[in-house]
C-alpha cells in the first residue's frame, strides 16, 4: 500500500482545514488508517483513526470535538476534517494504514501501522 497524503496548509487560528490521504491497492477496505502528527523537537503523536468499516473512531484527547476522520473506501481515501485550529496543531501530519485488531491503547501506537505517506504541513497561526 501506497499513502499520498495531502490538504496541509497555513491558517489561522479558529480556522479549518481538511486532509485527505489517498491509497494505491486493491485492498485498502481491509486496513485501519490513522491520523498522526510530528511537530518540531517532539515525537510522533497520535491524532485520530478508523476502522477497516468506517464504523469505530478514536481520537486523542486533544483533538476530540475539533476534528472529524472519515474515509471513503470506493476511492481509497481518508479524511481528517480539522475545525477549530489552534496553534499547537502545526505539525507535520501523517497517514498510516495497518492491518491489526482494532484496540485501544494499541491503535495509539505507530508500530502497530505497516505503511506511512509522506507527511503533509499543517501550520496554524495565532
Amino acid at each position: 500500500v501506497q499513502l499520498q497524503a495531502s490538504g496541509g496548509g497555513l491558517v489561522q487560528a479558529g480556522g479549518s482545514l481538511r486532509l485527505s490521504c489517498a491509497a494505491s491497492g486493491r485492498t485498502f477496505s481491509s486496513y485501519t488508517m490513522g491520523w498522526f502528527r510530528q511537530a518540531p523537537g517532539k515525537e510522533r503523536e497520535f491524532v485520530a483513526t478508523i476502522s477497516w468499516s468506517g464504523s469505530i473512531t478514536y481520537y486523542s484527547d486533544s483533538v476530540k470535538g475539533r476534528f472529524t476522520i472519515s474515509r471513503d473506501n470506493r476511492k481509497n481515501t481518508v479524511y481528517l476534517q480539522m475545525n477549530s485550529l489552534k496553534p499547537e496543531d502545526t505539525a507535520v501530519y501523517y497517514c498510516a494504514a495497518g492491518i491489526f485488531a482494532f484496540r485501544v491503547p494499541g491503535v495509539k501506537f505507530p508500530d502497530e501501522y505497516d505503511y506511512w505517506g509522506q507527511g503533509t504541513q499543517v501550520t496554524v497561526s495565532s
